[in-house]
């Protein structure tokens, strides 16, 4: 495998997380490896190759190591002290690891997308990683399910990708070195990301607008891969971004992207895991509002937000800009937050997720303090499907 550098980064984009962006995208005839054992990857793991592959996820190379995967799930680091949060492993079976050794192919519904050259492999310590990186050992939590269906063993080592996957959205589909190809021509020395899995309402681009007073540009950069099954359908959601943006936006200040990656909704840890990923795409800035990533009860408000204090500004070279729950509110008649508003929960528009969908599915209309008409009737027709 041959890991390259990305072209030279310009001084007003952030370093890579670990000084360099990974890149083993090398294309290659699947045919050549046919007489390789092949491993066939879950959806997540499909994604997981790709962010490696593309250099998401530097400084990773490729699925960790046990020294890894204790140091993160522990230290919230890497074993040599890097910054990381969520242990990137590909696991399997003890049936499928007994006869995987050496270089295998990857395969996706039967084709071969890639390499792993297996370094190690080692047992899975599920308990363990439930407690610490999803806060509870509760398989009602769709990260935690997820963690014990799968296998028991994980396997490690450098992975290549013969081709980026460009997906249901291709021009939207844009790598880390795509992205700040992008950032560099439009000369953003400042770029805020911002991380959904849900469409944007009104709170949404309320702190999009604030961010934009500060930076040069924004990132949305909806995340597109496999969500839990009431989650807003990806194809409904960038639909939704397309009319807000286009409506709502300054044009020549935003940039729509869509990131590959799979949810794990492990709150806290997922969100640094987040905003280090986005440094790498070039961001210099990262919103993290309320219970990001979060999912049901499992975490406080504002954990997401905390669990930055483990690091140095230096250390993830990226700043965290950090907001509090932001709604309407009928007395201010304005967009507001805890900060700002000075009148009782009677007075403000509040809806959630579930609530938001019972609406839609029972026909009725959002409020235009809430959501936009357009993204609405996004919503509204496909939920009348």
């Amino acid at each position: 495998m041959t890991i390259t550098e990305a072209n030279p980064v310009l001084s007003f984009l952030p370093a890579p997380l670990g000084g360099r962006l990974i890149n083993a995208v090398q294309q290659a005839d699947p045919a050549e490896y046919a007489h390789l054992p092949a491993l066939e990857l879950s959806d997540r793991s499909y994604a997981d190759l790709e962010l490696l592959a593309t250099g998401a996820y530097s400084p990773l190379t490729g699925f960790v190591g046990e020294a890894d995967y204790l140091s993160i799930i522990e230290r919230l680091r890497l074993a040599d002290g890097t910054p990381w949060s969520l242990p990137i492993t590909l696991p399997v079976t003890a049936e499928q690891a007994a006869h995987l050794r050496g270089t295998v192919q990857l395969t996706r519904q039967g084709q071969a997308v890639g390499l792993l050259d297996i370094s190690e492999q080692f047992a899975a310590r599920k308990s363990l990683e439930a407690r610490e990186v999803y806060r509870t050992e509760d398989a009602a939590h769709p990260g935690v399910a997820a963690l014990y269906a799968q296998g028991d063993i994980n396997l490690a080592g450098p992975v290549t990708l013969f081709e980026v996957p460009r997906g249901d959205f291709p021009s939207y589909h844009r790598t880390p070195a795509e992205v700040r190809g992008v950032i560099e021509a439009r000369g953003w020395k400042t770029t805020v990301a911002f991380q959904t899995r849900n469409p944007i309402h009104r709170a949404h681009e309320y702190l999009h607008k604030v961010a934009l007073e500060l930076v040069d540009g924004l990132l949305l950069h909806p995340l597109v891969g496999t969500t839990k099954g009431d989650d807003v359908p990806a194809a409904t959601r960038m639909e939704a971004y397309e009319v807000l943006l286009h409506h709502y936006y300054p044009q020549t200040r935003t940039l729509l992207s869509a990131y590959p990656a799979a949810m794990r909704y492990a709150g806290p840890r997922e969100a640094i895991v987040h905003a280090l990923s986005r440094r790498n795409y070039g961001a210099t800035h990262f919103i993290v509002g309320r219970d990001h990533a979060g999912v049901g009860s499992y975490y406080g408000s504002y954990d997401a937000q905390e669990i930055f204090e483990h690091f140095t500004a230096e250390e993830l070279g990226i700043r965290i800009l950090k907001f509090e729950h932001t709604f309407y509110c009928q007395t201010c008649q304005q967009l507001v937050s805890p900060r700002t508003c000075p009148h009782d929960s009677s007075q403000h528009l509040i809806l959630s997720g579930t609530k938001v969908r019972e609406k839609l599915r029972a026909g009725e209309s959002l409020p235009p303090e809430f959501s936009r008409p357009e993204v609405a009737q996004v919503l509204r027709r496909a939920y009348s499907q």
